[in-house]
């Protein structure tokens, strides 16, 4: 291990990885934690250990990763009990020297940290993540006040790194839910003033699968790397389902 001096001298520490191991297309191997010691500086991040790792000591380790920038939601796993992403988090931020690193919960594994987005994204595609527009100006251009932009600030930070799906307690016991990051990116267009979809879309999300299964525990707002609260934009949706019912009550 490092002492204290050669810590002031060289800024490197010994790091213990416990990182977990599985390939799925492989029915002969089981779950299991592989270690790997590195002496490295607490300053890099837990995305430049594991290509280290890779590069250097385990090639057949897998894992994703893209932009190294927080901007690609690619490295999204868990972290010591914590999901985050990996080109965000240095080794300095945990107490302990020793490192374990996990898939994301609720998603299927493909191969050690990899696991399968498909639900994910099935379960974004529902709520149609798009602009919806029935008409558009002779100008072409749809102009949008500071006051309609701030009403759908909060949303639009996304980047789809699935960190919120996992954290929710609910896809483990009802795999049709939807999920926080669908619900967050439907109330960035449905309250977006250039968007001319109707509210019927909502009674498609009036179900345990939908708007009503959400347990509001706060999770998917704890990991968020981008501080967007999708349990207040499925609060906003159910008023406004509420409200769309009523008024369809009275147009009888």
């Amino acid at each position: 291990m490092s002492t204290y001096g050669e810590v002031l001298l060289n800024g490197l520490v010994d790091y213990h990885f416990r990182i977990f191991r599985y390939d799925a297309l492989n029915p002969g191997t089981k779950p299991r934690f592989s270690s790997y010691l590195l002496q490295i500086s607490p300053e890099i991040t837990v995305l430049a250990a594991l290509l280290k790792i890779r590069d250097e000591m385990d090639g057949t380790l897998a894992f994703r990763y893209s932009c190294r920038s927080a901007i690609c939601g690619s490295c999204a796993m868990v972290m010591n009990g914590t999901i985050g992403l990996a080109c965000r988090t240095q080794l300095r931020t945990f107490e302990e020297r020793t490192i374990i690193i996990e898939p994301l919960p609720n998603l299927e594994i493909i191969k050690d940290l990899v696991v399968d987005l498909e639900p994910f994204f099935a379960a974004y595609r529902k709520v149609r993540p798009w602009l919806m527009r029935k008409s558009f100006p002779e100008s072409g251009e749809i102009r949008q006040s500071e006051e309609e932009r701030e009403r759908i600030e909060r949303f639009v930070g996304c980047i789809l790194c699935a960190a919120c799906y996992s954290a929710c307690p609910v896809p483990a016991r009802n795999p049709r839910y939807i999920g926080p990051a669908a619900f967050a990116k439907l109330a960035r267009f449905l309250f977006d003033s250039r968007d001319e979809r109707s509210e019927e879309l909502l009674e498609e999300l009036n179900d345990e699968a939908g708007l009503w299964g959400c347990d509001t525990v706060f999770k998917c707002i704890e990991v968020c790397p981008k501080e967007i609260r999708p349990t207040d934009a499925i609060v906003d949706l159910r008023k406004m389902l509420l409200k769309h019912k009523i008024r369809k009550l009275f147009r009888r």
